[in-house]
């Protein structure tokens, strides 16, 4: 074979370092990004953050012209003060003492100078209390066994105790038989069911009221065990919390259910208000979950009859290079030090770049958005109109991953709360005068429309799917029943009320 060169001509796309840092800042979201930019300045010494502007000149004037108003009033307060402060000298003419009013003055102005920092006044009650932010949340399990400390148990019993604790679940039911809890005890500790069963039975007067239940209907009756036995429809609350009624009730066989306990159709319904007022889940009440926070990326206000969007300043701050460090780099220096500060200054210049790139795709994105949803901010979620990523990518000229990853955990502040951006982007559904309509539009119609209907007759899906018809929006009830469930909306036999 003999051997050639040749030449040829082709693009291809690298990724740097430089694009991966910039995508990765892309889909971050707002609290994610303040985290990485809080490492990049502290691992970076050549990044800082601009300071914030100072006061304004006429704010500072008018300052100083307070506190030069009267040049002879800090004379005057001085010399009064030092009249009132006790003298040392010990002269004849000369009272060394001070007066009672003046002695109980300065008594007390020494006490809060001396008190100690940590005590905490009237006053603090106001402030977060730091150490119950910081510590970990409690956990059901650590309550019921902070309460069985308490309890006056034999080891036995405490044994039994911590099983019976062990198997319960975040609800606070019991989550196995006694039989299982029997045959795991009896390795180590022969018991029978009787001392199992009277343990749990102590457990079971813990709080939260319910805990320990086996069932729902256990639960609810441990509940109603500590109410006052004058507590109005306890009575019949209580032949109501049996297995059997119960699932009456979930089935919404009211006619059933009012044979069972022989009440009138108000009577039956105060009595399942009063057992809608329980509580079915007890452990939730005591199982503290971490809050998650959202912070706007966008910010939407209507200026001058015009809906602008803008970006949140506290979620990006300003950065900058630090300019001491700056001039610290000397051109042809091949020291450590010298190369340090270079990979440094680059590094600094690639995440201020990278930062700035994002933030303009987001406002880019968010202001597109703005300008074709403008009917939702002035007229609600059933005035939103079709949207798909498609439709924006063309508008700012940029891919569609690109806007995926721009609207993905973005929120943006509104006048009516605050959405996600990929909330304003919908499917559409065909009108009868060939237009489109929206699938959040639908969603809109089809809530407002559960939420003004009869309790004892609740629209169907096909009714409202023929309430939509009505209104030009061609839409089967198999599309309905999806756009109901999406909202977490029970069918209409599950809503049906008595009266």
């Amino acid at each position: 074979m003999k051997q050639s060169l040749d030449l040829k001509l082709g693009q291809h796309l690298t990724i740097t370092p430089q694009l991966q840092q910039a995508i990765r800042l892309l889909q971050l979201s707002s609290i994610e990004l303040q985290q990485e930019i809080q490492e990049a300045l502290e691992s970076n010494p050549l990044l800082e953050e601009n300071e914030k502007e100072e006061e304004p000149a006429e704010i500072k004037g008018e300052a100083n012209s307070t506190t030069a108003e009267s040049p002879d009033s800090t004379e005057t307060s001085s010399y009064d003060e030092a009249e009132t402060l006790p003298t040392t000298d010990s002269g004849p003419d000369v009272d060394a003492g001070p007066s009672d009013d003046n002695e109980s003055d300065w008594t007390d102005s020494f006490e809060s100078m001396t008190a100690p920092t940590g005590s905490r006044s009237a006053s603090d009650e106001d402030f977060p209390d730091i150490d119950a932010r910081n510590s970990p949340p409690q956990t059901l399990r650590d309550h019921l066994l902070w309460q069985m400390q308490m309890t006056p148990f034999s080891d036995t019993d405490k044994q039994i105790g911590l099983a019976l604790i062990d198997a319960i679940s975040e609800d606070g039911y019991l989550s196995c038989k006694l039989e299982e809890i029997q045959q795991a005890l009896s390795k180590n500790l022969p018991v029978e069911i009787d001392e199992i069963e009277a343990v749990l039975h102590q457990i079971q007067n813990y709080d939260p009221l319910g805990v320990g239940a086996r069932d729902l209907a256990e639960c609810l009756r441990l509940q109603m065990k500590a109410l006052p036995s004058d507590t109005p429809g306890l009575k019949a609350a209580t032949e109501l919390a049996t297995p059997q009624n119960l699932a009456l009730l979930a089935d919404r066989d009211y006619t059933q259910l009012r044979r069972q306990l022989k009440l009138a159709a108000e009577d039956l319904q105060q009595v399942i208000n009063f057992i809608q007022g329980l509580n079915p889940r007890p452990g939730n009440s005591v199982t503290s979950s971490q809050a998650s926070y959202v912070v706007p990326d966008i910010v939407v206000k209507k200026i001058r009859g015009v809906w602008r969007a803008d970006l949140n300043p506290d979620v990006s701050p300003n950065l900058r290079i630090n300019r001491h460090y700056e001039k610290m780099i000397h051109r042809g220096d091949s020291s450590a030090d010298n190369r340090y500060l270079q990979d440094q200054l680059q590094q600094a210049r690639w995440f201020i770049k990278s930062l700035n790139s994002r933030n303009e795709t987001l406002l880019k994105v968010a202001r597109t958005i703005v300008d074709r949803q403008r009917a939702f901010f002035d007229h609600g979620a059933e005035a939103m109109k079709p949207l798909v990523l498609h439709d924006v990518a063309e508008t700012v000229s940029m891919h569609e991953s690109t806007i995926s990853r721009v609207t993905t955990s973005k929120y943006m502040l509104t006048p009516r709360g605050i959405f996600e951006l990929k909330y304003f982007f919908s499917s559409h559904v065909s009108t009868a005068d060939g237009g489109t309509c929206s699938a959040t539009a639908i969603r809109s119609i089809i809530k407002k429309l559960v939420e003004c209907e009869i309790p004892t007759r609740p629209i169907s899906d096909s009714k409202i799917a023929e309430i939509l018809s009505e209104q030009g929006i061609n839409v089967a009830r198999r599309t309905v029943a999806k756009y109901r469930e999406s909202m977490s909306i029970p069918p209409s036999n599950q809503r049906k009320s008595l009266v």
